[in-house]
């Protein structure tokens, strides 16, 4: 069997880009794949799909300081340093042109671009920046930084960069995988367990064994921040309830109010990129069939999970597993059968089928004190830092540490 091609994505500016250089060539080896690194221009990438030069500008207070505590988590699992350097983001174009110019194989240089950046604190943007990198890399710098400048090499990136445009990049590090079927593109360093998994199966080798994962019984609770309205957040809950046993506690929340509070947009989804949206579609898709969670994206989108959540609060299913049965219907409902779980009717019958008075169910979630019970909850959640479906607030010794995503479950 052919080996499959794995392109690889990266510019030293994002951290998540550095992390995943440390472990492709691995990923790559044990799967048997021809590793393709492309160096591209990260600002180039931006401007072509509008997205701003300075992501973390955009994020609210809360966001931003998951966003800089998971870098180094994902630092971590990968057991390598990460060091926020000064004045992020640097200018990398120079030392991606460096690069060029050196040529194929790119890792061997862009390992130590990459260490420059994220672990001794080097400047690439200056020139003496890049010629400590190149010469303690064993290249002539004047050599090098002669040719940076010249018409060919800013062309080859500018190609490079149209040419991962082209393919659908709209961030970094992103891995394509080749092979009959067509190319299938993987953002993030997050996702290189399920790019592994794919070569593996394209080049006839057995995929990597699933690490064990399950709360110890030592630790402290886990709070499991959800809403029905979240794809994400069904998987998330798919897998928690398999993961993390009773030491979840679960906790409804609107999250359409939650998002007015802390300032983001009603359906994050509709403001991505066209690229980036069809990644997410085929990245939910993907997520699900690895949860074995059912999973349709519905006809009725964005859905109103008012009732659903009061109803849910009413029959306090989301105390103990047994209740919880209701909960996962109820996501099943809508995520996996699409049905409208706005309707009143539709959430009685999900109700009497898992046991529960429907109607009665009903009734009460029209009442005042159901109706506060989501506010308070709500509120509640805006306290403890969360800003997405699912969230996942993990209780230490050291403090509550707070995990965003389905995908972050392993973390967790």
């Amino acid at each position: 069997m052919a080996s499959p091609a794995l392109r690889f994505y990266f510019d030293f500016s994002c951290p998540y880009a550095y992390v995943a250089s440390t472990q492709i060539e691995a990923v790559a080896e044990r799967a048997g794949a021809r590793l393709d690194p492309r160096p591209i221009l990260l600002g180039g990438v931006f401007r072509a799909r509008a997205t701003p030069q300075n992501l973390s500008e955009t994020l609210s207070p809360a966001k931003a300081r998951h966003n800089l505590a998971d870098m180094h988590r994902q630092a971590a699992r990968a057991g390598v340093p990460l060091h926020m350097p000064k004045g992020h983001p640097i200018r990398t174009v120079e030392a991606l042109r460096a690069l060029l110019v050196v040529g194929p194989p790119f890792t061997p240089l862009a390992h130590a671009m990459f260490r420059a950046y994220w672990v001794e604190g080097i400047d690439l943007s200056t020139e003496a920046g890049l010629r400590r990198v190149l010469s303690e890399s064993g290249h002539d710098a004047d050599a090098v930084l002669a040719k940076i400048d010249d018409p060919a090499v800013k062309q080859e990136l500018r190609a490079r960069t149209d040419e991962a445009i082209e393919a659908g990049v709209f961030g970094v590090p992103t891995c394509v995988v080749e092979g009959e079927s067509g190319p299938e593109l993987f953002w993030g360093v997050d996702r290189l367990g399920m790019v592994e998994r794919l070569l593996c199966r394209r080049s006839g080798r057995r995929p990597p064994e699933a690490r064990p994962a399950r709360a110890d019984s030592n630790e402290g609770p886990v709070d499991v921040y959800f809403d029905y309205s979240s794809p994400f957040s069904y998987i998330g809950c798919h897998r928690a309830e398999q993961l993390l046993g009773e030491r979840a506690r679960w906790r409804p929340m609107l999250l359409g109010a939650l998002f007015k509070r802390v300032g983001t947009p009603d359906v994050p989804l509709f403001t991505q990129n066209e690229a980036k949206r069809q990644h997410t579609a085929k990245d939910l898709e993907r997520q699900a069939a690895e949860a074995g969670a059912p999973y349709r994206f519905p006809t009725r989108f964005p859905m109103r999970t008012v009732l659903a959540l009061r109803v849910t609060l009413a029959a306090r299913a989301h105390e103990s597993r047994e209740g919880r049965r209701l909960v996962h219907a109820l996501f099943q409902a809508y995520w996996a059968e699409d049905r409208d779980i706005s309707d009143p009717d539709v959430v009685a019958q999900i109700c009497d089928a898992e046991g529960f008075d429907g109607p009665a169910l009903i009734a009460e979630a029209g009442t005042q004190p159901i109706k506060d019970a989501l506010f308070a909850a709500t509120n509640a959640a805006v306290e403890a830092g969360v800003f997405g479906a699912p969230t996942f607030v993990v209780h230490t010794p050291d403090g509550p540490e707070l995990y965003w995503g389905a995908d972050r479950l392993d973390l967790v």
